[in-house]
């Protein structure tokens, strides 16, 4: 016998609330494998897969990509039963599963993983004996995990489809659908069949795409798209405009919006560029920042980093030294690394050094965080540098990774341009900037000359300390600069 469980989004952690669907690994009539990723994800923390708990046939899938889903909404239903597995190629998982007995966590209003007993079969209720086996054969077709990386199992192998009019005989107790079966209450959407519908949702994953469609009056249903699996790409939306103004036919414009309404773009504040808004507004509202800045010849500094990289072994970045002399500044003004407990009225000064670092991705910006950065060296500095700045760019930063920073470091330089006045990461109580390295005309030594220059610009909270702390801290990091040796003294 069979059942049709319900997988709904689960609780991505660190009090996230809900996500945005990017793109759906699977179809409806698929076979997937227990904890094979279902669909790819973005909240406002990091980009993840999730996994679905259950082994069976994909019956239905809710939500197009690009809608937002809430925590505890479903996501899809598998059907599982015992005439098969995913692993030898049936339709169904490995055994009936009963609400109790799914392997998965207890349901609950929300929860997820909670299986919903909608099955369409009429097996579902056997006797005492038929139970037992179905519980028993459970624990093989849901394992109760939730999101890769985080205590899943191994990968599954690779997925197989499964046509609804290739289903086999010997299956039909787990018949698939021809279409997904009606939304449930709650706003979801219907499911996604291989052979769309005309109201069906269209595999386009770039809003770019679609607002290029949009504004042409291109109907994307009607593009067979050249991506993977039929995914619509530019060029096909992009070959269709060129067809049809070579056959003399225009698409009809989009329409002219109502008078009143104001013109233009509209781009939604979610995930990453919804979260980071919601930071900086915040750190606007409640910090009453200052900002000092000071010029300092890097000439030495960039003369020590050649020369410790000439002595072999790994590559110091000039990254991981200013890192460094965070950290050692960090140590002779403690005020610094900080938060303000409002609710107390108390300034809470923090031992470790967590040391977040601004990185530009095309998702937005973005502040991973070295975990004790003070107790780390420039290799190693360097090494989680690198690690993180690789996931960044990737899209695999965990929200681990992304979050408990006490002090950030913002090298603005990278863009070219010399200073900046720089928003502090809330809850944090300051943030040092770095421009651009270039030659300027410097007196040294009494005399004038050419030396690389840097401007070096300093944000603080001014609740947690005043402009002497903050001058002082700018000051040592300016003089570590210019004289590396001075951190000699730390060391």
């Amino acid at each position: 016998m069979a059942q049709v469980l319900e997988f709904r989004l689960p609780d991505l952690g660190e009090g996230l609330t809900e996500a945005e669907i990017v793109r759906w690994l699977v179809e409806v009539g698929d076979v997937v494998a227990v904890d094979q990723p279902v669909v790819e994800v973005e909240t406002a923390k990091a980009m993840v897969d999730v996994p679905c708990p259950y082994g069976g046939v994909v019956t239905a899938r809710f939500g197009e990509e690009g809608t937002e889903m809430p925590v505890g909404a479903p996501l899809l239903t598998v059907a599982v039963g015992e005439s098969g597995s995913p692993a030898d190629g049936g339709t169904s998982g490995a055994g009936a599963l009963s609400d109790g007995a799914s392997g998965a966590r207890a349901p609950s209003d929300g929860s997820p993983g909670a299986g919903s007993a909608s099955s369409g079969s009429s097996g579902a209720a056997g006797s005492s004996g038929s139970s037992a086996s179905s519980a028993s054969s459970a624990s093989s077709a849901s394992s109760g995990n939730v999101l890769v990386g985080y205590g899943t199992s191994e990968a599954p192998s690779r997925r197989r489809r499964v046509r609804p009019a290739s289903v086999p005989a010997a299956s039909a107790a787990v018949p698939v659908p021809e279409r997904a079966p009606a939304a449930p209450e709650g706003g979801a959407d219907g499911g996604f069949v291989r052979d769309r519908e005309p109201a069906g949702p269209v595999a386009v994953i770039s809003p770019l795409v679609r607002r290029l469609a949009r504004e042409n009056g291109v109907d994307l249903r009607g593009l067979s798209g050249s991506g993977p699996e039929g995914l619509i790409l530019r060029a096909d939306v992009e070959n269709a405009l060129r067809a049809a103004a070579a056959r003399g036919h225009t698409p009809a414009p989009a329409p002219v919006p109502d008078e009143g309404v104001v013109h233009g773009t509209r781009i939604p504040l979610r995930g990453v560029r919804g979260a980071v808004a919601d930071k900086l507004s915040r750190s606007r509202r409640e910090i009453p920042d200052a900002t000092c800045w000071v010029d300092a010849d890097a000439t030495e500094l960039l003369r020590a980093r050649t020369a410790m990289n000439a002595a072999g072994g790994p590559k110091v970045s000039l990254l991981a030294l200013l890192a460094r002399i965070c950290t050692a500044a960090l140590a002779r003004f403690p005020d610094l690394n900080s938060t303000v407990d409002l609710e107390a009225r108390e300034v809470v000064r923090l031992e470790e050094v967590h040391l977040g670092f601004a990185a530009q991705t095309e998702r937005g910006l973005v502040v991973p965080v070295v975990r004790d950065a003070h107790a780390r060296d420039a290799e190693s500095l360097t090494a989680e540098f690198a690690r993180l700045t690789e996931a960044a760019r990737a899209g695999t930063l965990t929200p681990a990774d992304l979050t408990g920073g006490t002090f950030t470091l913002n090298n603005y330089g990278v863009f070219g341009v010399d200073g900046s006045t720089p928003i502090i990461n809330h809850p944090e109580a300051a943030m040092l900037g770095v421009g651009r390295i270039v030659p300027k005309p410097w007196v040294h030594e009494g005399e004038l000359a050419v030396r690389q220059v840097v401007q070096l610009s300093f944000t603080f909270d001014h609740r947690v300390c005043d402009g002497g702390t903050a001058g002082g801290f700018l000051r040592y990091v300016a003089d570590c600069v210019e004289q590396p040796a001075v951190l000699l003294r730390t060391l």
